[in-house]
């Protein structure tokens, strides 16, 4: 169907591509794994029309062709569904799937009635209850990837490429989302997918190619492959357990939530995180698990409830307040909350701690430049000069910059929102290993993740919560993955079968 012969693209000095050669055959789903910034996005976007590439050239349908735009890819049967998020916050939801594919009736005018009932069947293909007239800007992170999946279903494409669909979706969407990529297969589309999550590449994709530095290492059957062979060629060399032992944390509490509510999103939510204990809320999307964090946390404060912190009675009204008091949080939408991204990977490192950094009313960028280079090395972040913008970084070390700046003030309770979302298995592992070290420590981690492997084998403690609520508190150690996502669905229907 499309194929990729010889590609190069560069940014700068930066070779992405390096001669890659891919395939993506017709009624197949093509795994496209690798490390961050081993150019699977790079590769996509040239084969979606976004970049051209400097060298090399892409076929489709067997004759070679030119994409001067994502446009001329839509109108060849070509759709992509990106990692970074790009809604258009003051469209309705029906607006943004049919954004360019209108229906229009009389006079070119736009059928709204069509426009709703069009976007209304296509989140119901992906078990979506959300409104289609709602504002984007209402949505969250979660639900925006859902439009997102929609709008590219929408095109009726004959290749679809899906660079992380599920990274901000909970086990219950990912499911829906496996059944209609089924159905896809049975219609004869080509579809690319590029994940960062193991399980799912060998449950779905029936080949796999791997990128490395720029360059296709390998393709071959899933069924040829085992976990840690994929990961060897990810990598380039063997790696050990990928989630470090717990340790024990201590009796003393840290963080008591009592009666935390804001409605409709959550109510009566009570739990404690004990130092150098962590603990995690798992849940599907919409249970309200970036809600209470972010509650905790000052960026959308709860109506009702008691917040105790290192034993006396906290009131956090915005971030500063909780910086304050010795919490810092890295969250979950990285793009739209974390990250600014003209500014470089310096000054987002120090962001929070400018107060500290000044001489008066001017920032020391000595003491500024030191701190950077420290952390830069502590972290690990791979960027070309500290002053680089940090957009041009890869997801991985974007998130490695935000947990430095998180960091940075020396907290006592530390709350992760989704850290893992979109980053290879390397980066997971240092971020894995960062978490017990926190608490091993003495810190607090109050984790929130849709990846159950990852909240089984790095809590202590699970609180589940469901449609707003407490369901079930559990000890790690003692569940599994069926009794949390029984606790976390209204119904017994949990399975993941492959399609």
């Amino acid at each position: 169907m499309i194929e990729a012969r010889g590609l190069k693209k560069s940014f700068g000095s930066v070779e992405a591509l390096k001669g890659v050669s891919f395939s993506a055959p017709d009624g197949k789903v093509t795994g496209l794994l690798g490390p961050n910034g081993a150019g699977k996005s790079t590769l996509m976007k040239v084969l979606a029309g976004l970049y051209r590439p400097d060298g090399g050239h892409v076929e489709w349908r067997g004759a070679r062709v030119d994409f001067g735009s994502p446009h001329d890819a839509l109108v060849a049967g070509i759709a992509m569904i990106h990692q970074e998020l790009m809604p258009i916050p003051d469209l309705t939801v029906a607006e943004n799937i049919t954004l360019g594919a209108e229906p229009c009736g009389r006079f070119g005018r736009v059928d709204r009635a069509d426009q709703l009932r069009r976007a209304k069947e296509l989140l119901q293909e992906l078990e979506s209850e959300i409104d289609p007239a709602k504002l984007m800007r209402t949505l969250t992170v979660a639900q925006t990837q859902v439009v997102e999946i929609a709008k590219a279903l929408g095109r009726q494409a004959d290749v679809i490429l899906m660079d992380e669909p599920t990274a901000a979706l909970s086990d219950h969407e990912v499911a829906a989302l496996f059944r209609t990529i089924a159905r896809l297969k049975a219609r004869g589309v080509a579809i690319v997918y590029t994940t960062h999550k193991m399980d799912e590449v060998f449950r779905l994709a029936d080949r796999i190619s791997v990128l490395r530095d720029g360059r296709l290492v390998g393709t071959a059957p899933a069924s040829d492959l085992s976990p840690a062979k994929l990961i060897s060629l990810m990598v380039g060399r063997e790696m050990a357990d990928v989630f470090p032992t717990r340790s024990l944390p201590t009796e003393e509490v840290l963080l008591e939530v009592s009666g935390l509510t804001r409605e409709p999103a959550y109510r009566d939510i009570s739990f404690q995180v004990r130092r150098g204990e962590v603990v995690a809320l798992a849940g599907l999307m919409g249970a309200g698990r970036t809600e209470v964090v972010s509650a905790i946390y000052g960026l959308q404060p709860a109506a009702r409830g008691v917040i105790t912190y290192q034993g006396r009675p906290l009131v956090v009204r915005s971030p500063q307040d909780a910086l304050a008091a010795g919490i810092g949080m890295v969250t979950e939408d990285r793009k739209g909350l974390g990250l600014i991204p003209a500014l470089g990977v310096d000054q987002n490192i120090t962001l929070t701690a400018l107060r500290t950094l000044c001489r008066g009313q001017l920032i020391d960028h000595r003491a500024e430049a030191a701190i950077v280079g420290a952390k830069i090395e502590e972290f690990a972040v791979k960027t070309s000069r500290p002053s680089q913008p940090i957009a041009q970084l890869s997801g991985g070390n974007q998130q490695k910059a935000l947990l430095a700046r998180c960091l940075l003030g020396d907290p006592d309770l530390i709350i992760l929102d989704e850290p893992t979302r979109g980053i290879d298995i390397g980066a997971k592992a240092e971020i894995y290993a960062l978490i017990q070290k926190l608490a091993r420590a003495g810190k607090g981690v109050l984790l929130v993740s849709s990846e159950l492997p990852e909240v089984l084998s790095l809590a202590h403690r699970i609180v589940v919560l469901r449609r707003g609520s407490v369901a079930a508190t559990l000890e790690a150690s003692e569940t599994d993955q069926e009794t949390v996502l029984r606790h976390a669905m209204p119904l017994s229907r949990h399975a993941h079968p492959r399609p």
